[in-house]
């Protein structure tokens, strides 16, 4: 028999030499991993994330040689609003902290708000700043012993609110918070996945052998990305979203191959010839996602953001480690294993496997007759109702989240981060103005800096203090810029744009030879969206075209072409619905923890996009493979379409629970944005393997009958990227429909 196609030769040469295969892939893994642990990993500088005047003065301090410290900051207030800071209670609790946190010896530079004159215009509120000892990057790992001492401090004033935040507190706070959450999804996502896969396959060594792929594809993955990151900086946003894809993809590849092999034996054939059967067929359904998927993921490249190409890069790589271990290793495996692969069965499960091994599931064959039976009203009711679920996504309001935002009221630090934006209005995330001059104690600059300091104030952009620090040996100052608006992230942008646009041509602009480049949290946001906006055309454009390339080399239709981009973008539409009406708009955002966000974080939907339309082509290649190979082998397309569907829904299903389970983990997290994270995907995978693949996907193709293998004679010196369906000759039309044995 002659087969045709890449995954049938990877497939039978692995059958024949599956010793080798196994050897080769654990050979693979460890050495990934070893070289990648040697080689040591870079992970992305947050001066390099971003371009414009955020990256510009980033630049400037680097080039001079300039360390800023980590600055922390103690907030002491009355709580009552009795005590002010002439008080001698108040004054007390001064020195007491200055002294507390002095004499950690941690600190350096510690200032009194009597000295600094860091005290609210109402008198209720006094900061004591100081700086930590070290690097600025790695403060956090020392800030415990100060944060304890000033929590003493607060024991002993109990009427007065005494509480720190600044750059290493908050890191602190932040990265345990994120750290545990993701801890909790990494131990939750194996023993879910593999529980499904004990109820999908009944069988302990068949359901350990989807998870045991994933998982090496991700160890691998752990190595190479080492590797790789001193060419693209990694980060540890790659790590999460890899890991997600990873076990997603390597579970879903892994499934589809396993079941095809277990469904051609269950219908008589030998071994040997099931295992090419699937290789033929969902081995190469494999390798079509896959390289869809790594097309999708690559436009995340696009974006100019650091951390968007370094999560595009780590997808790419763990979904083809995934992919080429389920056309290589996975046959090996089966073959090594035989009848040996249903060890460990369920005995309340079995029952369920004496089924006709295509009779499919009876719920979508229920489902698939009345879809057929009226196509045309099928395709309206659903797209219709996609469409509703997709309409509020025409109001979307995207933003970088403020930390209340992100967190709520689950960390200290959020309640403290909210004290010090209503007495300091803009004091915890202030501009940072780098101005760069060939003399910057020249009269003329030292006057622009004098006139950029009052017109700040008098322009309305900040209500002070604007504090100046100057580096004279690098010619460099920089200027603190408190913004109106505080954590309100519209208002304290419209103050960066009168900063930058009016306040700073009006004055540091007038002398030759200047730089000033705004910068800071509310700037780096600003520029952020910006930056990512400007991406969206770009990215959009290269990953449906590609992926419908793609599927026009893979299919040899232009008719399965255009409705697998069609579908696909209904699915992600009906996702961002979703997305705005939950996190947005509030509607049922008490089920998942989200209320009062208001929006969804600006990375958000073009992550999502890229992330969906490429897992979302497992399934449609799957099952449109499934239905060409029907009609290749003589059944009309209706009956096609009924067999292909039907006979695909279970692992369809069982590959949908596992994503969606998988994902919901992330829609626990306490941080928001990994919440909208999990709930949209998990949203989107959910409707993609049911309305999408179950009633229009058949319903589409019922309406287009013959024309869904249509072909242009223009488009006929294309390469064909097909292949044999199966290694068995065609066979005649059925005469009693489905469940029928197909002959070999």
């Amino acid at each position: 028999m002659r087969v045709r196609g890449l995954a049938a030769r990877a497939g039978g040469w692995s059958a024949r030499h599956r010793w080798a295969a196994v050897g080769i892939w654990v050979l693979f893994v460890v050495l990934a991993m070893g070289i990648g642990s040697a080689a040591g990993r870079v992970n992305v500088d947050e001066n390099d994330q971003l371009k414009g005047e955020t990256h510009t003065a980033a630049r400037i301090i680097d080039d001079a040689g300039i360390k800023e410290p980590a600055g922390e900051t103690v907030l002491i207030q009355s709580k009552d609003g009795a005590a002010k800071a002439t008080s001698d209670e108040f004054r007390t609790a001064v020195a007491d902290v200055v002294k507390a946190v002095g004499d950690t010896g941690k600190v350096t530079g510690v200032t009194s708000p009597y000295d600094s004159h860091a005290i609210s215009r109402d008198g209720r509120s006094a900061l004591v700043q100081f700086d930590m000892r070290g690097e600025a990057d790695t403060a956090f790992n020392r800030v415990q012993p100060v944060m304890d001492a000033v929590a003493g401090v607060q024991k002993a004033h109990g009427s007065l609110r005494i509480e720190e935040i600044g750059g290493a507190s908050m890191t602190k706070q932040y990265k345990d918070a994120f750290g545990n959450d993701f801890k909790q999804a990494e131990y939750s996502a194996v023993p879910v996945a593999l529980g499904i896969l004990l109820i999908a396959f009944g069988a302990l060594v068949a359901a350990l052998l989807p998870v045991g792929l994933a998982i090496t594809a991700i160890m691998a993955t752990m190595g190479l990305m080492g590797l790789v990151s001193h060419v693209q900086a990694m980060s540890d946003t790659a790590n999460s979203v890899m890991l997600l894809v990873g076990m997603a993809v390597g579970v879903d590849y892994c499934l589809f191959y396993l079941r095809r092999e277990r469904e051609e034996r269950a219908a008589g054939r030998d071994a040997g010839t099931a295992l090419r059967i699937a290789a033929a067929t969902s081995g190469r359904a494999v390798i079509v996602s896959g390289v869809t998927v790594c097309v999708a993921m690559a436009g995340m490249l696009f974006t100019g953001l650091a951390t968007f190409e370094a999560m595009g890069l780590a997808s790419m790589m763990v979904v083809a480690v995934a992919m080429v271990g389920s056309v290589t290793v996975l046959p090996a495996l089966l073959s090594l294993l035989g009848e040996r692969v249903e060890k460990g069965r369920l005995p309340f499960l079995r029952r369920r496997q004496r089924r006709a091994p295509d009779s499919g599931s009876r719920f979508w064959t229920a489902v698939l007759r009345g879809v057929l039976a009226k196509p045309l009203l099928s395709v309206v009711v659903a797209v219709g109702a996609l469409l509703a679920v997709a309409a509020p996504a025409l109001g979307m309001k995207t933003q970088q989240l403020t930390l209340d935002q992100e967190f709520g009221n689950s960390l200290p630090m959020v309640q403290t981060y909210d004290h010090l934006n209503e007495a300091f209005p803009g004091g915890s995330e202030p501009a940072q103005v780098v101005v760069k001059a060939k003399d910057i104690n020249a009269p003329e600059v030292r006057q622009a800096l004098a006139d950029f300091r009052k017109q700040a104030v008098s322009s309305g952009a900040s209500r002070g203090p604007v504090d100046v620090k100057l580096h004279a040996a690098q010619n460099v100052a920089v200027v603190s810029v408190p913004l109106v608006g505080g954590s309100d992230m519209d208002q304290a942008v419209k103050s960066l744009d009168k900063l930058r646009d009016e306040v700073r041509p009006a004055t540091l602009g007038k002398v030759e030879g200047v730089q000033a480049p705004v910068a800071g949290q509310v700037a780096g946001n600003h520029d952020f969206n910006d930056q990512l906006l400007g991406s969206v055309v770009p990215v959009f454009a290269f990953v449906v075209v590609f992926a419908f390339l793609l599927m026009l080399l893979s299919f040899r239709s232009l008719t399965v072409a255009i409705t697998s981009i069609l579908l696909n973008l209904l699915s992600v539409a009906a996702a961002y619905g979703i997305l705005v009406a939950v996190f947005q708009h509030g509607w049922g955002a008490s089920l998942v923890g989200a209320e009062g966000v208001g929006a969804i974080v600006t990375w958000l939907p073009l992550f999502l996009f890229v992330i969906l339309f490429g897992l979302s082509m497992d399934y449609h290649v799957f099952v449109v493979s499934r239905i060409r190979e029907a009609r290749m082998r003589g059944r009309t397309t209706r009956d096609a379409i009924q067999h292909g569907v039907v006979t695909t829904a279970g692992v369809v299903t069982s590959a949908a629970v596992i994503m969606v389970a998988v994902f919901a983990i992330f829609g626990t997290l306490s941080m928001q944005s990994m919440k909208q994270m999990g709930v949209g995907l998990a949203a989107a995978v959910l409707i993609d393997a049911t309305i999408i693949r179950g009633v229009l996907l058949p319903a589409v193709m019922a309406l287009l009958g013959e024309r869904n293998w249509y072909l242009p004679k223009w488009l006929h010196r294309l390469p064909d990227l097909t292949h044999d369906e199966s290694p068995e000759p065609v066979a005649a039309a059925p005469a009693h429909g489905e469940g029928e044995r197909l002959g070999v």
